[in-house]
């Protein structure tokens, strides 16, 4: 599995990266996992806990950031803001390069630790 998804405390959601090497068939699992957080039509916010992340291959981030330019617009709609946990500096200039091919269509904010980012994203569905 390469990442799991926590919805128990929707409307904030947790996306964990369970440290597995991305391939076809768990990479659109977890297309599809992204896809469902909006099922519900209701505002969210998305914490993505990375601590266990591996590199991504350049295969998935562009897989990554097609995914966004298709769903930017229910992104946009639903989406409150976005947590990255990143305290890898490799895997945060990783998440540069997807932005660059397709920018963040919400606000977004990377912080190392996991508390840090629920407080920031709470925060957003407060606003």
């Amino acid at each position: 599995m390469f990442a799991r998804f926590h919805r128990e405390k929707a409307p904030l959601i947790v996306i964990e990266f369970t440290g597995e090497k991305a391939n076809a068939q768990n990479f659109a699992v977890y297309l599809k996992g992204l896809e469902e957080n909006y099922a519900g039509k209701e505002d969210i916010a998305l914490v993505f806990d990375a601590r266990n992340a591996l590199d991504l291959n350049p295969v998935y981030q562009l897989k990554q950031a097609k995914w966004l330019r298709q769903n930017k617009d229910v992104v946009e709609r639903y989406c409150q803001g976005i947590a990255y946990v990143i305290p890898n500096a490799f895997l945060r200039n990783m998440l540069a390069l997807v932005f660059k091919i397709q920018p963040s269509p919400v606000q977004f904010k990377v912080f190392e630790t996991l508390e840090d980012a629920y407080a920031w994203a709470n925060a957003q569905l407060k606003d």
